[in-house]
């Protein structure tokens, strides 16, 4: 085979690779089973999880939260994905900035060095900059990402119950199947 042809079918396989994948999840959210009330509680406790400065623990909050409330279980995993590269630095700011304000010291001074770690894309290195910063470093984190998660986690549970009532309404108008109660 020659290379080009090679690398025409490897196109074509992402390309339909991609397709597939898109489709598989369109489905999977077609068929997503559950009252109103439970998905946007998982989405809830997602979102609440995803707000917290526990980055590789993130889904397992979420589903622990879920599981232990009777929510759903995917869309947790899937309002965890609020914290993203994209969004972790500024998640991040902020859980440390409201977390030292409510403690009481300066927030500037131990800013610069675990936050700034997030910015430069060295996580690894924040994260043991964190934990070697002390008790009050990382209670702030903890403590301004459970705020900052309560902040964002109510109003999440009435839009999403909002949206996801839409959403079954609509799927029932279609009589699209579930495969599971609704």
């Amino acid at each position: 085979m020659r290379r080009a042809d090679k690398l025409n079918s490897q196109k074509t396989w992402r390309k339909i690779g991609f397709k597939r994948r898109f489709r598989y999840y369109y489905f999977r959210l077609m068929r997503l089973k559950g009252h109103p009330r439970e998905l946007a509680l998982g989405t809830t406790f997602g979102i609440f999880a995803g707000m917290l400065p526990i980055i590789p623990f993130h889904m397992i909050v979420a589903v622990a939260l879920s599981f232990f409330f009777k929510a759903s279980k995917i869309t947790a995993i899937a309002g965890t994905l609020i914290c993203n590269p994209i969004t972790v630095y500024p998640i991040y700011k902020y859980c440390y900035i409201i977390g030292s304000f409510i403690l009481g010291f300066d927030h500037k001074t131990m800013l610069i060095w675990p936050v700034d770690a997030i910015d430069r894309g060295e996580h690894l290195r924040a994260v043991t900059e964190i934990l070697n910063g002390g008790g009050q470093v990382v209670g702030a984190f903890l403590l301004g990402g459970v705020i900052l998660g309560v902040i964002f986690a109510i109003p999440s549970y009435f839009g999403s119950l909002y949206l996801f009532k839409i959403f079954i309404s609509w799927r029932k108008s279609k009589n699209l199947p579930t495969y599971g109660k609704i």
